[in-house]
């Protein structure tokens, strides 16, 4: 009988053991998050933890300076070109025959419907959705003339 009272003390004091512990060890780290740091401090955490630097895809619209119609030259340089220039996100460069062949032997219908509804990495009419059919044909016609 006193082996078995030992044995109940000795459980009792670890659980009133591992209670302190808990209590004085992980309930402010839990508290920490709500309020309990100063603001300031919060603010520096999270400037030290930021990412080096940021890649957004993004595409500037062409601008419409008289609200005429722009020529596919113009939209090329101004939408297009940013990536069909350099080959960025896999676009087949301008002047690169040998990409453009089997793209060009598709047929322009197919063409304008990829420059339409967006292809692979490309958005919908290359990211600028106020290209109207006829810009947007003229580009895709410009481009296609570059290459080949």
């Amino acid at each position: 009988m006193a082996q078995a009272k030992h044995s109940s003390q000795a459980i009792l004091m670890a659980t009133i053991v591992v209670a302190i512990l808990l209590i004085v060890v992980v309930w402010p780290l839990s508290m920490m998050g709500k309020g309990s740091a100063p603001a300031a401090a919060n603010d520096e955490a999270e400037a030290r933890i930021q990412p080096v630097a940021k890649f957004e895809l993004a595409s500037a619209p062409a601008a419409k300076s008289d609200g005429k119609p722009r020529d596919g030259a113009t939209v090329y340089n101004s939408v297009c070109m940013a990536c069909h220039g350099s080959g960025a996100a896999g676009a087949p460069k301008a002047g690169d025959k040998a990409a453009w062949a089997p793209r060009i032997a598709t047929g322009m219908p197919a063409l304008l419907k990829s420059a339409t509804n967006g292809k692979n990495a490309m958005p919908p009419k290359g990211g600028a959705a106020d290209l109207t059919d006829a810009e947007l044909k003229g580009a895709v016609e410009h481009l296609v003339g570059l290459s080949k």
